[in-house]
């Protein structure tokens, strides 16, 4: 039984939708005014004098005034209780009902308050029948329009809700993956500085003083969906520079990528970064057997590939860093990356987008 008032109140705190019908009402109000008493014949031009005449119409259009805004004033307040697309059939009945119940009794009496006041009082009630039933038409009609245009109104409005909400989801989860980019980094940048400042202390300082350069690159384009390849690929090289320092020989990149095309084409911020990091985390190398690690572009797909030697991780890997950046470019750019693991050679394929 509580329900029942809080829902109630609800509905009448709703906001009333605003239309902009002004130039609507103005030209129609006066043409309906004057068109339905000459299509009845009610007004007999012969018996009038030209004052008369003026008179008995102004009244006919005050008599569609008050019918247009009343119905108008009534279809303006059941928005607030009755919706179109979640109960048609009860919006209908009720307009069914209020709007002939409104209409007729009005018209009935102002056209018997105009035969009073232009005909002595004496009814034509023939006549009244024939027009107040075309008065009824015309509401019913009217009252189709406006509720067309507020179906498609509505319509609209719920779609662009409906996008508003689904970008605002997908940012959200954009901004959460990123979010995994920092401590991820972090992580393996302090487990690799520890591993040097213990065996190669010169090294580590070399690490640590290439490592700002590197981070800045993170933080500032992290808030950004897309950066220039060229952008990508030069933070790429500043990167692959800190491995260099713990891997040395081990580890050799070749980018065979065009200056024209890495100005060409834009690409989601620490992609390609998130690929070394994968390869290095999941394949054993050395000095004797390098790991060479090639990135090429074909049909505006950029692929990297590297020789699968799979290590022996401690715990199975929960593959979040592959998964991570798979996310985060369907979410940017719509897109889906590929990965193909076959005859021992491992490839990501991830689509560019062409600058316009």
């Amino acid at each position: 039984m509580p329900m029942k008032p809080a829902i109630f109140t609800t509905k009448l705190l709703r906001p009333k939708e605003k239309i902009n019908d002004v130039g609507f009402r103005v030209i129609l109000i006066p043409f309906f005014g004057i068109a339905i008493p000459i299509i009845t014949k009610m007004i007999n031009y012969g018996r009038f004098t030209g004052w008369q005449l003026k008179f008995s119409f102004l009244y006919t259009i005050l008599i569609a005034f008050l019918i247009w805004e009343g119905n108008r004033f009534l279809l303006f307040t059941l928005r607030a209780y009755f919706n179109w697309l979640n109960e048609p059939v009860k919006k209908i009945l009720v307009l069914i009902f209020i709007i002939p119940f409104y209409t007729v009794p009005l018209s009935i009496l102002m056209l018997a308050g105009w035969y009073k006041l232009f005909m002595k009082g004496v009814l034509n009630r023939n006549v009244i029948f024939d027009t107040t039933l075309l008065i009824l038409i015309c509401v019913l009609f009217i009252v189709h329009v406006y509720e067309t245009v507020f179906l498609v109104r509505q319509t609209a409005s719920d779609q662009v809700k409906k996008e508003q909400l689904e970008r605002s989801k997908a940012q959200a989860e954009l901004e959460a993956l990123k979010n995994q980019i920092d401590p991820h980094f972090i992580f393996n940048s302090l487990n690799t500085l520890s591993h040097l400042i213990e065996e190669h202390p010169v090294k580590a300082k070399q690490f640590n003083d290439s490592l700002a350069d590197v981070y800045r690159y993170i933080l500032f384009n992290k808030g950004r969906e897309l950066v220039m390849l060229r952008e990508e690929v030069m933070f790429l090289y500043d990167y692959f520079s800190l491995l260099k320092i713990r891997f040395d020989a081990a580890l050799q990149l070749d980018v065979l990528i065009t200056s024209e095309l890495m100005s060409a084409y834009l690409i989601p911020p620490i992609s390609l970064q998130a690929l070394i990091e994968n390869a290095i985390k999941h394949n054993e190398f050395s000095g004797e057997a390098p790991m060479i690690i090639s990135i090429e572009m074909r049909d505006s797909i950029l692929y990297i590939r590297n020789r699968v030697e799979k290590k022996t991780l401690r715990k199975a890997s929960s593959k979040t860093g592959l998964q991570n950046l798979a996310e985060r470019y369907k979410l940017t750019t719509g897109k889906e990356i590929t990965v193909e693991d076959h005859n021992n050679i491992f490839t990501v394929g991830l689509p560019v987008l062409k600058i316009i």
